[in-house]
């Protein structure tokens, strides 16, 4: 009984997060109080896990970022009202849930290799890019290809 109450008053905190899964390059709005003064401050950084929790409201994701040659990360609950908004900048292709064995390396080795994604997985229409079918591709390649032999 006391469960389920506990359920139906944290349904009240839940807001609307878009999918965000490891490997994705997010940019975190965060809002910061210093004093009496409140601003947001943008985070960016890679998804290194995420953390379902107990119930709906304890989710949290683990952002990684190299600041200086440092590694910083930061855990991020996603209900809290302290984010404002998570922006998801570019998916990348991953094998893992959790993407731990980044924390050991530098430089190149740490990029994750960028998975083709259209705008309709960021939930955006791109007015300006112009759609291309598939055989307007293959006849500008095979155009290209004559003129070179």
């Amino acid at each position: 009984m006391t469960s389920q109450l506990l359920h139906t008053q944290a349904k009240k905190y839940l807001r609307k997060v878009p999918d965000v899964a490891p490997g994705n390059t997010v940019r975190v709005h965060e809002r910061v109080k210093e004093g009496e003064k409140e601003r947001t401050q943008i985070f960016e950084g890679l998804i290194i896990g995420i953390h379902r929790g107990h119930s709906q409201t304890d989710a949290s994701f683990t952002v990684r970022r190299i600041v200086s040659g440092v590694g910083v990360e930061k855990v991020f609950p996603m209900h809290s009202p302290v984010v404002e908004k998570i922006e998801v900048k570019k998916i990348a292709k991953v094998r893992r849930a959790r993407l731990n064995f980044l924390r050991g390396r530098k430089g190149k080795a740490a990029r994750m290799s960028e998975r083709f994604t259209t705008s309709e997985e960021f939930g955006q229409a791109v007015a300006d890019e112009p759609v291309v079918a598939k055989e307007e591709v293959k006849a500008e390649a095979e155009v290209v290809a004559e003129k070179k032999a």
